[in-house]
């Protein structure tokens, strides 16, 4: 790779932030700059779309390599399709996990001197947060639709209404996880400190919200244990959805806590966005 010194190139944090400084100093709304930021990071990913498809390799894999175990023991999971009951955990899955690693993503921002580029500007710290977070959400939208149809071939049977209001509860589930993400990133500012931290949560989530099993087929202590999590109530939540069972208990706690996590995902990030970017 050569190099030509006598031409001026721009740096590269002044670069990726040029939108954001250009149109606000032009007057651009609040949403106006969530925008701006939205379409630099869905320019990142469709440029480098490797993270998208090794976020969705792990459920597929599941899908494919596991689902098949399942389906003798529908009766004894007590559902009719086995699909109906797994897929909606490995939705649930996505958006926690796919979600839940965007921070790292922040993590070389940093270091590459954007996050300081864009602290100078008159943007909005929200706005710096809400557009990484509808990326991601973007991103999960498809990861799920595309989940989804691959059940459907495998033999998925549920209600169309209610496949779509659990794909909606697992992107509020994936914006908190984004949200909450990128504010460890932010506070930690290292993958070395991120990656431990990361990996001590999801682990007990993974195997104690039902994700793979109901967790009505462990023992009393463990199904006690595994109500403290909210995402084991989301997890039966969407599962019940998908069953068409719109006002049930399962459904109705799911939902609430959906809502819970996602308001207190944004809210968490929203304020280390501004703390950290004062």
């Amino acid at each position: 790779m050569t190099t030509q010194p006598e031409t001026r190139t721009e740096p590269r944090a002044t670069r990726a932030s040029t939108g954001v400084a250009t149109e606000r100093g032009a007057g651009v709304s609040f949403f106006g700059a969530v925008f701006v930021v939205f379409r630099r990071q869905l320019r990142l990913a469709v440029r480098n779309p490797a993270w998208v498809v090794i976020g969705l390799l792990q459920p597929i894999l599941y899908l494919t390599l596991f689902g098949p175990l399942l389906e003798p023991l529908a009766s004894q999971l007590g559902t009719v399709n086995a699909y109906t009951l797994f897929v909606p955990g490995l939705l649930v899955q996505l958006g926690l996990f796919g979600a839940l690693f965007a921070g790292f993503g922040l993590i070389g921002e940093y270091r590459d001197g954007v996050i300081e580029a864009e602290r100078v500007t008159p943007a909005s710290r929200t706005a710096l947060l809400l557009g990484r977070v509808l990326r991601d959400v973007l991103q999960l939208l498809v990861q799920g639709v595309i989940l989804i149809v691959l059940g459907l071939a495998f033999g998925l049977d549920g209600s169309v209404p209610g496949m779509i209001l659990g794909l909606v509860l697992v992107v509020l589930v994936g914006a908190a996880c984004s949200s909450a993400s990128y504010a460890l990133a932010l506070t930690t500012k290292s993958e070395d400190a991120l990656a431990p931290i990361l990996n001590m949560v999801t682990m007990p989530v993974l195997l104690l919200s039902g994700i793979l099993l109901p967790m009505t087929l462990g023992p009393a202590w463990l199904q006690t244990v595994s109500d403290v999590l909210p995402t084991k109530h989301i997890v039966d939540g969407v599962r019940a959805v998908f069953r068409g069972d719109f006002w049930s208990a399962a459904t109705l706690w799911g939902s609430l806590w959906a809502v819970v996590l996602a308001v207190a995902g944004l809210w968490i990030g929203t304020r280390t966005f501004r703390r950290q970017n004062a």
